[in-house]
């Protein structure tokens, strides 16, 4: 038997490796058992107060359980808002009355529109000179109202170039709107009695950007000269491009939109202009339909009624803040409440 010092150096290598793969071991093995019991060591010592917080929350449960609860009352009408109800009431009420009173017969007087008045003018002149008549409905598509309402004028604009023999143009920047528009002349033509004059060449699509858009229509307008244009829809920053443009050429120009900052421009630089809700009250003016006409009648009721409140709130808040004797701040209260405010 040979020592270590007659052994070969593979033999020694070999063994001396299995040493150290054994210290190692052994190693691990004491460090894991050492983490082991400080872990329960932790444990053991985290126990007490985790049975002192269950306990705490066994015994506060059942006073959270045990407190009344407040039973809900179910109410059909909310009393706060009991103004807001009769003002709807009144609203409404004016709105039907209005209606049936248009249906029996009774004339509703309605005040006149000065630009669609000015129509059969309009028209006339582009007539005269022998010019065409330029009608721009807007850039939007038919999901916008003020495109539906544009189209709605469109008609009897349609149709008073029917009657003069005027030729119309309608560049459009929607497909659709240009076949809405051209059901809507063609139906103006039959309502006139020339349906032999209807050409739906003059009622076409441009495109949809805006400013390409523009820039075809105020080219026209430059090269052909009409004598009327109707600007009838939802216009934006291209209203006073073409505005401005009509206005260089010396056409009479209506316009209608209910955008508030597009008005201005319009209203300084266009013959006539229908502001808001006279635009959308066109529809019920120029077709005399008794049930639109007893609607615009009933509104306008309605609009006296919250007019009047109103002034008499003011009234009664100014002579309260001069005379605070008199007991008007209390009746100011009074009707802030039951408007509900």
């Amino acid at each position: 038997m040979r020592g270590p010092l007659h052994q070969n150096p593979r033999e020694r290598f070999v063994r001396g490796s299995r040493s150290a793969a054994g210290a190692v071991t052994v190693a691990m093995g004491m460090a894991t058992a050492a983490a082991l019991a400080m872990s329960a060591q932790a444990v053991a010592s985290a126990m007490p107060a985790m049975q002192d917080a269950v306990g705490g929350a066994e015994t506060a449960a059942p006073a959270a359980t045990a407190a009344p609860v407040a039973p809900v009352e179910l109410a059909l009408f909310n009393m706060d808002r009991l103004g807001l109800f009769v003002a709807m009431a009144l609203i409404c009420g004016a709105v039907i009355g209005a209606i049936l009173v248009a249906r029996t017969g009774r004339p509703l007087r309605i005040r006149k529109l000065a630009a669609l008045e000015a129509v059969d003018e309009a028209v006339g002149r582009a007539t005269e000179m022998g010019r065409s008549v330029l009608f721009v409905p807007g850039i939007q598509d038919m999901t916008d109202i003020q495109t539906v309402a544009g189209v709605t004028v469109l008609g009897r604009v349609a149709r008073t170039a029917a009657e003069y023999d005027a030729r119309l143009e309608v560049p459009t920047s929607r497909s659709i709107v240009m076949t809405a528009a051209r059901e809507t002349v063609q139906a103006a033509h039959f309502a006139a009695g020339r349906p032999e004059t209807y050409n739906d060449n003059g009622i076409y699509y441009v495109t949809d950007e805006q400013f390409g858009y523009v820039a075809a229509v105020t080219g026209k307008m430059v090269r052909e000269k009409p004598a009327a244009c109707f600007y009838m829809g939802a216009f934006y920053a291209e209203s006073l491009l073409l505005a401005e443009n009509g206005n260089a050429i010396g056409a009479i120009q209506i316009a209608g939109t209910a955008e508030p900052s597009q008005l201005p421009f319009f209203v300084a630089a266009c013959d006539y202009t229908l502001i808001g809700e006279e635009f959308f009250a066109a529809s019920a003016y120029l077709s005399g339909e008794r049930d639109q006409l007893g609607s615009i009648k009933g509104q306008d009721i309605g609009k006296l009624m919250v007019a009047a409140v109103i002034v008499i709130g003011c009234a009664l808040a100014t002579v309260g803040a001069l005379f605070p004797a008199t007991g008007a701040t209390g009746a100011v209260d009074a009707l802030r409440s039951f408007l509900g405010g």
